[in-house]
């Protein structure tokens, strides 16, 4: 059997506002900050001498590669992210930045938010727009009943509100 694998489906390119200056404060924490401290290190330890045994001065290289890398992704994704802060004109319908409270068959409530991929968290109750449950809902209004499916199974889950930040 091969290794080998389809890459990914490329997300969405839509971001929230404060997705967007999000990702732009990282950028620029990155860039101004935190690179020159560990340019800084990197050369402190490479004076150190035999570089091939300096543990520090490869924990430094391979920091600087991982913020570069970052970096690079960075930029590009912010280039090709577009930026939706334009409020719908139905706001009973789910579009892309509403806030969107359902409920399953055993009535307990959960409140999502519908966001770019770059944005995406769980735990903030943030999902990505790619997501199946953002698929299902988005275009729909409050009341429709909407089945989802996920990895465990077919859910039903209610429309209970949906609104949008002023």
């Amino acid at each position: 059997m091969s290794r080998w694998r389809p890459p990914p489906e490329k997300s969405s390119p839509y971001i929230t506002a404060q997705g967007h200056a999000r990702l732009k404060a990282e950028f620029e924490y990155l860039w101004r900050e935190r690179r020159p401290e560990v340019v800084k290190a990197l050369a402190a330890a490479a004076a150190e001498g035999d570089r091939s045994e300096n543990a520090e001065y490869q924990y430094r290289k391979k920091e600087l590669r991982e913020i570069d890398a970052r970096l690079k992704y960075l930029t590009t994704r912010l280039q090709e992210v577009t930026i939706v802060d334009v409020r719908p004109r139905d706001d009973g319908k789910v579009y892309f930045g509403a806030w969107v409270e359902i409920a399953d068959a055993s009535g307990q409530t959960r409140r999502y938010r519908i966001v770019g991929a770059d944005e995406a968290d769980a735990q903030s109750g943030l999902i990505s727009v790619d997501s199946p449950v953002a698929r299902a809902l988005l275009g729909r209004s409050e009341g429709e009943l909407v089945r989802v499916v996920l990895p465990g199974g077919v859910q039903e889950l209610e429309i209970v509100a949906v609104y949008y930040d002023v």
